[in-house]
């Protein structure tokens, strides 16, 4: 065959495309346990943040099974189920949109319950959306199932400096010591308030300057997401009073 031909340059670039392929589909496959193993390890650190506890990569797992005592999923009428799936592999996102399609019913809600020096807190998951993507994070409850102890946030697509602020310290730690139930007991949830919060406001944050939709999207992220534990919460603060 003639080596400059159209033929023999076809030939050649449908063999190397071929090649390509299946060296990617090598690689893909033999990364995918490596990748599923760095996402489960992201999603450990993130709730051992939502309780002050930071861990390298390599203690990681060894600290979320030394803090992290309890993982229990709860059906949309806040009761404890088993058996279905574990709390650690429920897709928040899936559950929440299960909403749209009428199958409220179906609804599994994760909940990891945290010893640290002899205190208990209740971690739970958030996700909403910002101006440009999803976000999502964690929050970690006192006893009294209201106070919040921490919180972590994060984000796909957010803009430096704004809306992308979700994930610094400072604005973090705003949530720390503000409460989800009122005196009464009713659910308020937290609202980051464009122009300041006032500081003994127990519900209140500071928005993000110039973030305006990202801040309302932490809001709704709370009260959408929260919504789902309340009656859970409710049960056990009354077995407690």
């Amino acid at each position: 065959m003639d080596k400059n031909s159209n033929k023999a340059t076809f030939l050649f670039s449908s063999v190397m495309v071929v090649v390509i392929a299946v060296l990617l589909s090598v690689t893909a496959i033999s990364l995918a346990p490596y990748q599923a193993k760095n996402i489960r390890i992201e999603k450990m650190k993130n709730i051992l943040t939502s309780v002050s506890v930071h861990a390298e990569t390599a203690e990681t797992e060894q600290l979320f099974n030394q803090y992290i005592t309890k993982q229990i999923v709860l059906n949309n009428k806040g009761e404890e189920i088993n058996g279905k799936v574990a709390a650690f592999d429920i897709d928040l996102k899936k559950e929440l949109d299960k909403i749209k399609t009428g199958k409220t019913d179906e609804q599994l809600f994760p909940l990891f319950i945290c010893n640290k020096e002899g205190k208990t807190f209740y971690i739970i998951p958030v996700r909403g959306k910002g101006l440009w993507g999803p976000i999502w994070g964690y929050i970690s409850l006192e006893a009294d199932m209201s106070t919040i102890y921490g919180a972590s946030f994060g984000h796909k697509s957010e803009t430096p400096g704004l809306g992308a602020e979700i994930e610094t310290e400072k604005f973090q730690q705003q949530f720390v010591g503000k409460k989800i139930f009122d005196e009464a007991g009713n659910f308020v949830s937290v609202t980051a308030i464009k122009g300041g919060a006032s500081p003994d406001d127990m519900h209140g944050v500071d928005a993000i300057s110039g973030a305006t939709v990202t801040s309302k999207g932490v809001t709704e992220m709370f009260k959408r997401t929260l919504l789902n534990y309340i009656p859970y919460f409710k049960s056990r603060r009354m077995q407690h009073l």
